[in-house]
């Protein structure tokens, strides 16, 4: 049987991207971001998952605002990185995983969420940037299978954190009834507090922030009673991206074990949250 073995935060920013091929990790600016993601690897490489379900929200590469679905998972056999700006070098194809995709599609049908299927999918730094944070070694991030659940925070209306957590209940459900023996790892990604323009522009919220790291493991449920328009007020317009973090959680256990924590900021006026979770006993 199929098991979720952890879930993982972090965030998505074009600019780790760059950091990273441009091997600035030891930077004074950098350092403090990266020192917080050994621990997290050493875990992946220590509990070896087959697959990796990949939270993340399109930027543009593969949907824009005249088609933008609400949920969309790939069932590709392999998913391309494209050019999209923002200076980064597009990385090798990520290996898929088709017979899980579309167990997983066809159970969220039947319980009742509206799904897009992509037989063909190109992912941007939303999903690229958490894979190379994760897997540093390029044969390693090339042998874990990947799903890719995109989720729309570009086109108004977005979904709820209600929606997005039932969301990931559901997930966690259809990979808990997969009937081969398979190891998953669900990242959450984004976030957390940041916006990018408006008169607002720059605006972080570390209370905001260090609460959500608190009751994503302990009271995820409160989060989920937010609306969107609660997390644009408190967290900045692109701060909604904690909806991508409600998905992960929904996917695990009622209760989970905190294995590794850290929030660093500035990382590109962005509040940047990292946390390793594992279902409780």
């Amino acid at each position: 049987m199929a098991r979720i073995i952890g879930g993982i935060t972090t965030s998505h920013i074009p600019a780790i991207g760059n950091a990273i091929t441009r091997g600035q990790m030891e930077d004074p600016y950098w350092k403090p971001f990266f020192d917080a993601y050994p621990p997290v690897q050493d875990w992946l490489e220590e509990a070896k998952p087959d697959a990796a379900i990949v939270i993340y929200n399109d930027h543009g590469l593969n949907f824009f605002l005249d088609k933008m679905p609400t949920f969309a998972i790939g069932a590709a056999p392999q998913y391309l990185n494209d050019d999209e700006g923002w200076g980064l070098q597009p990385l090798p194809p990520f290996q898929g995983d088709p017979e899980l995709s579309w167990h997983i599609i066809n159970s969220l049908v039947e319980d009742e969420f509206d799904i897009c299927s992509c037989q063909e999918m190109l992912v941007d730094h939303g999903f690229t940037v958490p894979m190379s944070l994760m897997f540093p070694d390029q044969a390693k991030r090339s042998a874990i299978r990947t799903i890719p659940v995109a989720v729309n925070l570009i086109q108004h209306p977005l979904p709820t954190p209600a929606r997005c957590y039932k969301l990931g209940q559901a997930i966690g459900r259809a990979v808990a009834s997969y009937e081969k023996d398979t190891k998953v790892v669900v990242f959450g990604t984004g976030g957390l507090s940041h916006q990018l323009d408006g008169q607002r522009a720059g605006f972080i919220n570390k209370d905001f922030d260090l609460m959500c790291m608190e009751k994503i493991v302990s009271d995820p449920e409160a989060l989920a009673r937010y609306s969107i328009h609660d997390l644009v007020r408190l967290a900045g317009a692109q701060g909604a991206e904690l909806i991508l973090w409600l998905v992960m959680r929904g996917a695990m256990s009622e209760k989970v074990k905190k294995l590794h924590s850290n929030y660093h900021i500035p990382i590109s006026n962005t509040g940047a949250g990292l946390l390793l979770l594992e279902n409780a006993a």
